[in-house]
């Protein structure tokens, strides 16, 4: 078989197509969907955690 430019460009559309509904059913696993919740807390959980603690002073005063 001759695999010219065209018939590869096709193949490597095609492969790549394959692999992008595998990401989308990967992502859209409702298997998956408790971790994805987890991952999506994480910067709120992560600013409660190093936020400044209140010491009666208000922002931009220097103690």
């Amino acid at each position: 078989m001759n695999m010219d430019y065209t018939t590869f460009g096709s193949l490597m559309t095609v492969v790549m197509l394959v692999v992008f509904l595998a990401i989308v059913a990967w992502a859209c696993s409702s298997k998956r969907s408790a971790q994805f919740d987890a991952a999506a807390r994480v910067p709120f959980e992560e600013d409660a955690e190093s936020a400044p603690r209140s010491s009666g002073s208000k922002p931009g005063e220097s103690a």
